[in-house]
């Protein structure tokens, strides 16, 4: 009997780590600064759901934090909201500017205890910082990226979410870190890796001024770092925790933000990986005052979509789902054209990168 409870067990931790997950990155707060309510929170999940044309079903959000914001240790009222919509969550517990984590956990474990298996059934993972790594590096300074922590911070923080959650329904759970694709490039931050059982990447063309990062070498330059992080990261798992590119905004270096080449964008890397890997793309709805570019895919947080999410047809990517346009706010022009010229041209050059490489 007790062998038949293990496999089972065994059974059920390799279901959980086989399932692809497909979501978006979610803050604290609102564009106004003002803390998220569970109803702002239940509004994102149910939007993310509904998106007219998606390839897939958009229910997985990845949090920055486990604390309500405004609160000293208080669970994030995103907690419910996902409860009450079945979104999976990656946990998030913000690590920089700081030499302690308990309020983090104990607003988890608060929650572990409130909310029961209806919570912990949804936690996918735990995401142990998000770019702390790279405000630290030279690329981060420059850019005044804020405030971050080390890898001795971090692999720290790793070993004590491990043993505080070794006696909850958690235990068995992946905990990894999130950070740019060039902190993990960085042999510096090895023992980070060591110690997480993931790695979340964080990579954005539009920002990568130096590598020729118009909308048409775009791909490559996802591929080229995705495959570095994924030759970092030594077999481990690597998910794509944030990218995007805006539909407006200053330009940066040679990209150029517009709906047509967040289109392309979507067309070329999305529809690559959405379905295959995990992936929370950034973003459904634009909520940080201090990122100027813009790059909603929801318009007013409901099904209508700033661009077709329909994917192109080869991509593999998964089948298109909330195809009744009459459904949420009704789109205009809902029907997909195919690939984009622009789609065309990043699907070139990417092969051109290739053959080079």
């Amino acid at each position: 009997m007790k062998l038949l409870t293990l496999l089972s067990l065994l059974s059920a931790v390799a279901a959980q780590q086989q399932k692809i997950y497909q979501g978006f990155n979610t803050g604290a707060t609102l564009d106004n600064t003002k803390a998220k309510t569970q109803a702002d929170f239940e509004a994102e999940f149910t939007a993310a759901q509904a998106l007219h044309f998606s390839p897939g079903v958009f229910n997985s959000a990845r949090l920055y934090t486990n604390v309500q914001s405004g609160t000293t240790n208080t669970p994030i009222a995103a907690f419910q909201a996902a409860i009450n919509t079945n979104t999976s969550l990656l946990l998030g517990i913000w690590c920089s500017g700081t030499t302690s984590i308990d309020n983090e956990l104990k607003a988890l474990t608060t929650a572990i205890t409130q909310y029961g298996s209806k919570f912990t059934n949804l936690v996918l993972g735990i995401s142990v910082g998000s770019e702390d790594l790279y405000r630290l590096s030279e690329s981060g300074i420059a850019n005044k990226a804020g405030i971050g922590a080390g890898p001795t911070a971090i692999t720290a923080f790793l070993k004590t979410v491990r043993s505080t959650l070794s006696t909850t329904p958690l235990s068995s759970i992946p905990i990894g870190h999130v950070d740019s694709w060039s902190a993990w490039t960085n042999t510096s931050n090895s023992a980070v890796i060591e110690a997480s059982d993931f790695l979340g990447m964080d990579l954005y063309p539009y920002y990568e001024k130096n590598l020729g990062n118009d909308i048409s070498n775009a791909t490559a330059i996802f591929e080229d770092l995705h495959n570095q992080t994924l030759s970092a990261a030594g077999g481990k798992p690597v998910w794509i925790t944030e990218t995007g590119w805006p539909v407006s905004g200053a330009t940066s270096g040679k990209a150029v933000p517009s709906v047509d080449n967040a289109r392309a964008y979507w067309d070329a890397v999305a529809c690559k990986y959405v379905g295959r890997v995990n992936v929370w793309w950034y973003t459904l709805r634009d909520a940080d005052p201090a990122i100027q570019e813009k790059f909603a895919i929801s318009k007013s947080l409901s099904a209508d979509t700033t661009f077709n999410l329909t994917c192109p047809a080869g991509s593999g990517a998964p089948a298109s789902v909330n195809t009744d346009a009459s459904k949420g706010v009704k789109k205009s022009g809902a029907g997909h054209s195919g690939m984009s010229a622009v789609s065309i041209v990043l699907g070139l050059s990417a092969g051109i990168f290739a053959i080079l490489l």
